[in-house]
């Protein structure tokens, strides 16, 4: 896996994926930039995010759940001092379907959390990472 971050002007980069993605990142009016785009922190929050919201809703389908839909709400706390790197991050998940049973959807969390979710299980190298759940019947 490779990716390659241009420079675009002041502190605004472009960040392009091996499979042609593109993203725009930016760094707070405070640092240079001027916001127009998430920072890198924020990426890296978004894609442990998606990781896990994926790695959830793939276990819930192959457990034949009813799953019509999953956010995961992701709140993090930085070190004070540098490096601030994530020392606590907690995932709230709010699955929505039908019929969904409260264990399968914990056992889904729970191997995505320890065994599947690559950007998680690194994470968790510096950070305490809680997670809950509800479910949202449809």
């Amino acid at each position: 896996m490779k990716t390659k971050i241009r420079l675009v002007e002041g502190m605004t980069f472009l960040g392009e994926s091996e499979s042609g993605h593109a993203v725009v990142m930016d760094a707070r009016p405070e640092f240079g930039g001027r916001n127009l785009g998430p920072s890198p922190m924020e990426m890296t929050l978004m894609g442990m995010g998606g990781c896990t919201s994926i790695d959830v809703v793939s276990i819930l389908r192959k457990a034949r759940q009813d799953v019509q839909g999953c956010e995961a709400e992701v709140n993090a706390e930085k070190a004070s001092d540098y490096p601030t790197v994530f020392t606590k991050i907690h995932v709230h998940f709010v699955v929505t379907g039908r019929g969904l049973s409260p264990k399968k959807v914990q056992n889904a969390i729970d191997l995505s959390a320890h065994k599947y979710c690559s950007v998680s299980i690194m994470l968790g190298k510096t950070a305490e990472i809680t997670h809950d759940f509800e479910i949202v019947e449809v």
